[in-house]
């Protein structure tokens, strides 16, 4: 069973109805609590990181998190979800993140791309024994939007990245029951659902 965070940034409908077509049981709550019953957390995303760390501090989020963490489970954040994870962020002012990733999260900066990336990018794989990716192909497609990208410090924890706005950037991170992708699941077709099968059963 799996955890969904409503801290009230999160695309969870679409999240939560992804479980149901894999026929996993999953949760939605507001209440950080109850989060200590599950093994597996997920925090999806969709807004801007400083208004997000605001809400997650709200509904004590943050505290639950990294006590999850320090007891081994393992937790999967999503888009913004991911880029929480990191120390901090330069969206629209300095923010700081949950500090579980140690690493930035920096602007595009293009002067042909278009910012935001909105749309569907390929995968590379970092490393051969990624949980994440287990039985998709590498290279294969996700759909992307954000404007941000996260810049960890230690590469790794890096599991995939993706080519956009003239640089590779980390597209998924894999290190000690931290998981995280930059690009929808949910809305990535059968690759996207098997990623989220693969965090759920593992």
């Amino acid at each position: 069973m799996v955890f969904i965070a409503d801290y009230g940034a999160g695309n969870l409908r679409s999240v939560h109805k992804a479980f149901e077509y894999l026929g996993i049981e999953a949760v939605v709550s507001d209440r950080a609590s109850e989060m200590s019953r599950f093994e597996k957390v997920l925090i999806p995303g969709v807004g801007a990181f400083g208004p997000a760390m605001e809400a997650f501090s709200r509904y004590g989020f943050g505290d639950a998190i990294r006590e999850h963490v320090d007891k081994g489970r393992s937790v999967l954040g999503i888009c913004l979800g991911m880029q929480l994870f990191l120390s901090e962020s330069e969206e629209m002012g300095a923010h700081k993140g949950l500090d579980l990733v140690a690493g930035k999260v920096l602007h595009f900066q293009s002067a042909t791309d278009k910012i935001p990336q909105i749309g569907w990018n390929t995968v590379e794989y970092s490393r051969d024994d990624s949980v994440l990716f287990r039985g998709i192909p590498d290279g294969s497609w996700f759909y992307f939007v954000h404007s941000y990208y996260c810049s960890p410090d230690d590469p790794e924890s890096i599991a995939a990245t993706t080519g956009y706005a003239g640089k590779k950037f980390c597209s998924a991170i894999e290190k000690n029951g931290i998981f995280a992708v930059q690009f929808h699941p949910e809305k990535s077709s059968e690759a996207g659902l098997q990623v989220l099968k693969n965090f759920a059963e593992f």
